[in-house]
């Protein structure tokens, strides 16, 4: 029998193996500098006279790998491909295309601290990070899995004489699926294997920043022994692969998650009906967040010190969860500015490969510049209180940064900077604390600190986020725990990790037979 769905646990670097087993694995995946990885399309792989050269953000100079380069012409023979290979994937049960699934799971364990190394010298995550990632790719896996039995099994509906009435989800098509650098791993498994295992066939194009996390990805996957054309996998630019995958007829959907301006962009396109296209093509997006933490005058202020801390700073910040804006009763303003410098202070900012490091770099140059132009905007909107600079020259390290007194309407209270910068901002009242979380385009998560019952219950109806949570950190959403997605400009709400998930790569008929 099938065990219950338990979340995997994550690894206890404080015991001397598990830490050598994290530290070989770092040397190991260190000497696969040279390695070139293919495409893969329709099984075979694919050199290209172009390739991806993944760069450590932890030092710059540091190549982790490379990955041949697709171009718009092996986007569109992949499309053809999945839709060949969609004819005898989609007729397998779900009980069947789950078993993959749980052997990818297998693999992944098997593999944990190679993939989580990966991560560490390829993203910049820290140790722990890069686990967590890992351990969410397996949970992805192991309940995905589960949700496409439940979903394949007979499903309820109300009983009348003299007819056989029987209702089915079956799959859509040929999907794309455009996955983001932040977590490269964990994500991109959900996304992925959430539409294969509904029965749809995808073209899988990783972020550019982390190709090889993804090459190892489609090596679990055809080690499962995944049918060679239900994951094609082209890495590429936006400009050239992605968008001939989200404009192509025979897409029939398009799973993203990235930023708010490709996200519409990608709406947008995907809303127009190409010649030959007989469906209007289902997007399912993630598009970021401005989150805040709420924190009123009967609360722990240590305890909500430490989790905005954690919530703000933890992969520099680098979370579409993450708090960027900490809305603070005014009585207990002044205790929680001395709180979080403190906590703050203390962090270490360094190698994300050393074990020691609780911030690691920036994904890249761009995001380098743009985080700083942020802090200089800062500089005229607010206080600054510790950070603003670069901490190495060595890779892409800014210090944890945190502005006092910005006006709720202040750029950097408005837009999302996707790096370690927090504002704080002073509300007279709790109700006005609401507002103000309440007021951006965008709606992911949350969080709320008080021991009044009363406020807890009123931010439970009026707090609009997707994610809510009270009294712990706004990041760190857990598969089947904590199903994930927001309102607004931050995405579809499709609430990845949720039971509803897969129901968006499915569409039901109903089957009536007159006795």
């Amino acid at each position: 029998m099938l065990p219950e769905f338990r979340n995997e646990p994550f690894s206890r670097f404080s015991n001397p193996e598990v830490r050598a087993q994290m530290l070989a694995a770092l040397e190991a995946v260190k000497h696969e500098h040279d390695v070139v990885y293919p495409l893969y399309i329709d099984g075979e792989a694919i050199t290209t006279a172009n390739v991806i050269e993944s760069l450590n953000p932890s030092r710059k100079e540091q190549v982790i790998g490379r990955v041949h380069e697709g171009t718009a012409e092996h986007a569109e023979r992949a499309i053809a491909g999945a839709a060949r290979a969609f004819t005898s994937w989609s007729k397998k049960s779900f009980e069947e295309r789950a078993r993959y699934l749980f052997k990818a799971a297998a693999i992944m364990r098997r593999r944990k601290f190679e993939l989580s190394a990966t991560m560490v010298l390829e993203a910049g995550k820290t140790w722990a990070e890069a686990d967590a990632d890992t351990a969410e790719a397996i949970d992805f896996l192991e309940f995905y899995a589960r949700e496409a039995m439940r979903l394949g099994a007979p499903q309820p509906l109300t009983r009348i004489r003299e007819e056989d009435n029987e209702l089915y989800y079956i799959p859509l098509g040929v999907g794309a699926i455009i996955t983001p650098w932040n977590f490269p791993l964990a994500i991109l498994t959900g996304m992925t294997t959430s539409a294969i295992v509904a029965g749809n066939t995808v073209v899988l194009k990783p972020a550019m920043q982390t190709p090889v996390i993804a090459a190892k990805f489609m090596e679990v996957m055809k080690e499962a022994g995944v049918p060679a054309g239900v994951i094609q996998f082209v890495p590429g630019a936006g400009e050239t692969v992605g968008e001939t995958l989200v404009d192509h007829p025979q897409t029939r959907f398009i799973s993203f998650t990235g930023s708010r301006r490709v996200g519409c962009r990608i709406y947008e396109r995907a809303a127009k009906v190409q010649p030959g296209q007989i469906w209007l093509k289902r997007v399912i997006a993630e598009m970021g967040g401005k989150d805040a933490i709420v924190v009123d005058e009967h609360a722990d202020l240590d305890d909500a010190a430490r989790q905005i801390v954690a919530s703000a700073f933890n992969f520099a910040g680098q979370k579409c969860s993450a708090c960027s804006r900490a809305i603070l009763h005014e009585a207990i303003y002044d205790e929680m500015v001395d709180r979080l410098l403190a906590i703050t202070k203390d962090l270490r900012i360094g190698d994300a490969e050393s074990p020691d490091s609780h911030v690691g770099p920036v994904i890249d140059e761009g995001a380098f510049q743009k985080v700083l132009s942020y802090i200089e905007i800062g500089q005229g909107e607010g206080t600054l209180l510790c950070g603003g600079k670069q901490a190495s020259p060595d890779g892409y390290f800014i210090e944890p940064t945190i502005f006092g007194d910005v006006r709720p309407t202040a750029r950097i209270a408005q837009e999302e900077i996707f790096g370690p910068v927090l504002a704080l901002i002073k509300a007279r009242t709790f109700e006005e604390a609401i507002d103000i979380a309440n007021d951006t385009d965008y709606g992911l998560t949350g969080s709320v600190f008080s021991r009044d019952r009363d406020h807890l219950e009123y931010a439970r109806v009026n707090f609009q986020v997707g994610n809510l949570y009270f009294n712990r950190k706004s990041t760190g959403a857990l598969v089947g725990v904590h199903p994930f997605g927001g309102f607004n400009m931050s995405g579809t709400d499709s609430k990845a990790g949720g039971r509803d998930y897969l129901l968006q790569f499915t569409q039901a008929k109903a089957v009536s037979e007159r006795l």
